[in-house]
């Protein structure tokens, strides 16, 4: 498979027909291993939602990795056109990474470029605003008060799991907060609880996002609960996969080793029969920190579970991206809108409040009669009296 030929990004000479060049002085901006890791296979291309919509070479993992090496070895100037415009046209999923042979960690490098690329003027108005929101802890403290989200109760105890409320969340969508101290009785809402950071890390504070995450787990210091699969995902990147748990792992884990744990739990009805329910995984979850089964089992303990052919694949909602790349985020989203419909879908679950957002957005403009509801709301609907 070719690799770009652009003489911007080092386009190919024949072999001997140049002279040898000494390597180039780098400019720092990446980790030269990660960067180097890529050997410009082309398996990344069909993994990507981004390629899948244009075909083309610069919207895809390779492309991009391109660029950033063009970036590193100074053969594009810092305020290149085509850089700032792609750091942006990524969804930053990971679904490459899961295909990759060469084990390209690409959502590092994505991080790393965004570090660079977003700074000062060049950082998009709409990123830098939510980075400014989310930062301020008495803020979204209020903001859950307000909207309703699950009230900070019982002191930090590191003997129990302590729910993380989710800055976004408590405020666009506090119900699920208010869910899982339902469906976990015995969790702590800890007071005084900020961002985990992942929103910055995302969208070029990467160097905040971690201290924000430290921060977060000494206000934790036992098991993290999180209802979002990116927080969950860059939390347990920060903090260690044993201290941090979606919330399926842990519902699931806690069923399974003793089901009396659990509230009981019925069978959804709709119309007389069993429900219907498709499921959009969480991007960084699935392809991040590899849970996939678990949310799986709790739907199909439930109801009739329905796999979407695109349940992998990105829903278009990414952060940040939903508004800064509308029409793309739209079109990437449009497949999973056509399946839910064709398979009569009665709901369709989600793992992260952005996802929520875009697919509750998306279901009304296809005016689809699918409710979107994220997991631990499904599972209060089944709950026994």
């Amino acid at each position: 498979m070719s690799t770009p030929s652009d003489p911007r990004f080092g386009g190919d000479s024949p072999v001997g027909s140049a002279p040898i060049e000494p390597a180039p002085e780098r400019r720092g901006i990446f980790d030269p291993q990660l960067l180097s890791a890529c050997i410009s296979c082309g398996f990344c291309l069909p993994a990507c939602p981004t390629y899948a919509q244009t075909k083309a070479e610069a919207d895809s993992p390779r492309g991009r990795i391109t660029l950033m090496r063009a970036l590193e070895e100074g053969r594009l100037d810092l305020d290149d056109e085509t850089l700032q415009a792609q750091a942006g046209r990524c969804l930053g999923c990971r679904r490459c990474e899961t295909v990759c042979p060469a084990g390209v960690k690409y959502g590092e490098l994505l991080e790393q470029w965004r570090d660079h690329q977003w700074r000062g003027r060049h950082t998009p108005a709409v990123a830098a605003a939510l980075r400014a929101g989310v930062r301020v802890t008495p803020a979204l403290t209020a903001g859950g008060r307000v909207r309703g989200a699950a009230r900070p109760i019982g002191a930090a105890d590191p003997t129990r799991p302590h729910l993380m409320l989710g800055c976004l969340e408590r405020s666009l969508f506090p119900k699920v907060s208010t869910v899982v101290r339902k469906l976990v009785p015995d969790a702590d809402v800890p007071a005084g609880q900020g961002c985990c950071g992942a929103l910055h890390a995302h969208n070029g504070g990467s160097v905040e996002a971690a201290a924000m995450a430290r921060r977060l787990g000494e206000t934790m210091p036992g098991t993290i609960l999180s209802t979002s699969g990116g927080c969950a995902a860059y939390l347990a990147h920060q903090l260690g996969h044993e201290r941090v748990k979606e919330i399926t792992q842990f519902l699931l884990a806690r069923w399974e080793a003793d089901p009396g744990s659990m509230p009981a739990l019925r069978r959804l009805i709709v119309d007389g029969r069993p429900a219907r329910v498709g499921l959009k995984d969480s991007c960084q979850l699935r392809n991040g920190l590899g849970v996939f089964q678990p949310p799986r089992a709790l739907t199909a303990a439930i109801a009739d579970y329905v796999e979407l052919p695109s349940a992998g694949v990105c829903c278009g909602g990414a952060g940040t991206y939903s508004m800064l790349q509308p029409q793309l985020s739209a079109a990437i989203l449009d497949p999973t809108l056509a399946q839910a419909r064709e398979a009569e879908l009665d709901y369709l679950v989600t793992l992260n409040v952005v996802c929520t957002r875009q697919l509750k957005a998306g279901v009304k403009r296809a005016r689809l009669q699918v409710k979107v509801v994220h997991l631990v709301e499904l599972l209060e609907l089944a709950l026994d009296g």
